[in-house]
């Protein structure tokens, strides 16, 4: 299959922040969908992998997902038996990898004189530092999988993917904005990469 890209820039207040400073929340969403449109479906949220299932931090951002298809006309079932789709979710943050930046030295005046360094011998640096200046950071990846299958007939209705890159590996921070991003413009055009922005909330 192949997916189309595109760019958009939104300003949908971003459920958290990544750091302590007003910075917006960058996501790429990929989306494949037969959604029905809302007629009385009604829905039950569940998870696939083992190392999320019956756990507190699930229930939150299943809640969070819950919250998004109510608001676009879908009904939470009463149990999971008497749902007619089933929606199933999967999250995640890589272990990060280490960038490096390096830039030149800077560039300084030279002079000479009485109080010149290299009127004493000093080293004479030819108007640059001699180092380039170096730092580091590490960058993490999140991703947030989800699909919904009827239960009729187990047949796929969506399937969705958001990935975000950011300086800050914690979930509670970094999955409530993938699931804003994943539900914005939802259920979306099928086979369209959209890049979405979510802007810092007001303090």
């Amino acid at each position: 299959m192949t997916i189309t890209r595109k760019f958009l820039t939104l300003a949908v207040p971003a459920a958290l922040l990544l750091s302590g400073c007003a910075t917006s929340f960058k996501a790429n969403v990929a989306r494949y969908q037969a959604m029905p449109a809302p007629t009385g479906q009604t829905f039950t949220v569940q998870t696939n992998n083992p190392k999320l299932q019956g756990g507190l931090e699930f229930a939150q951002y299943a809640a969070l997902v819950r919250a998004e298809l109510e608001k676009r006309g879908y009904t939470a079932a009463a149990s999971p038996q008497a749902a007619t789709l089933v929606v199933n979710l999967d999250y995640g943050v890589d272990d990060g990898q280490t960038k490096v930046v390096s830039r030149p030295g800077r560039f300084h005046p030279r002079f000479y004189g009485r109080y010149s360094p290299w009127y004493w011998g000093w080293h004479d640096p030819f108007w640059y530092d001699d180092y380039p200046e170096v730092s580091s950071y590490t960058q993490f990846t999140s991703k947030l999988e989800l699909t919904i299958n009827r239960t009729s007939d187990n047949e796929r209705v969506f399937e969705g993917k958001a990935r975000a890159r950011s300086l800050d590996d914690s979930l509670p921070k970094l999955v409530p904005n993938l699931v804003t991003a994943m539900f914005t413009g939802f259920p979306g055009n099928s086979g369209e990469e959209v890049k979405i922005t979510l802007a810092p909330e007001k303090k």
